[in-house]
């Protein structure tokens, strides 16, 4: 099994890269975290790797962070959710974040993730609250606000990703916005910067 790859990166795409060791073209698909992390093509790159093997392939999914990689494997563990909701998971959320709303059962907000219904989110905490004891020494993410909490909805809702939005909105964190049409305008602001 692949563990970890070291080499040239080439140009990539979100969701993908292209590490090339020894001449060797290996493809990654990487969560859109590990994808803000990665080096100017060209560079070396250095991904902790899980290989994910089935009857018709080998796909290898590669990872910045040793916590991302460890998530993703949680994830995996979880009815339902197979290797491509696991990283489109990662992608719409921080894994800190991630495990804190899991840890909380904040099914709401696992909702808002690409793939995931209420379901799939009652699983995930059911199956992961007690599984994510690598994480409980790790700071919790601060609850949004209510207001913010609906900003954020509305912005996923018109198609706007949630990591991009709840960054908009912690960028407006200190500022006195006291209304949904004021948050609301501000963020859309913030993503469109």
């Amino acid at each position: 099994m692949i563990a970890h790859l070291r080499g040239t990166l080439l140009p990539s795409t979100p969701g993908q890269a292209i590490v090339e060791c020894c001449g060797v073209g290996y493809l990654v698909t990487i969560s859109m975290n590990t994808f803000a992390a990665l080096p100017e093509p060209g560079r070396e790159v250095s991904l902790l790797i899980h290989t994910h093997v089935r009857e018709d392939q080998i796909a290898l999914f590669g990872f910045a962070a040793a916590e991302e990689k460890l998530m993703f494997e949680k994830l995996l563990g979880v009815n339902g959710v197979g290797p491509k909701l696991a990283i489109g998971i990662l992608g719409g959320m921080k894994t800190l974040e991630l495990a804190s709303a899991i840890r909380s059962g904040d099914t709401v907000r696992l909702t808002r993730m690409p793939g995931v219904g209420k379901k799939t989110a009652e699983r995930m905490v059911l199956e992961l609250k007690d599984k994510l004891v690598e994480f409980a020494d790790l700071p919790a993410a601060r609850p949004l606000h209510a207001l913010a909490n609906d900003v954020l909805s509305a912005l996923i809702n018109l198609g706007y990703q949630p990591l991009a939005a709840e960054k908009a909105l912690e960028k407006l964190s200190g500022r006195e916005l006291k209304s949904f049409e004021e948050l609301f305008r501000a963020a859309l602001g913030e993503i469109s910067r």
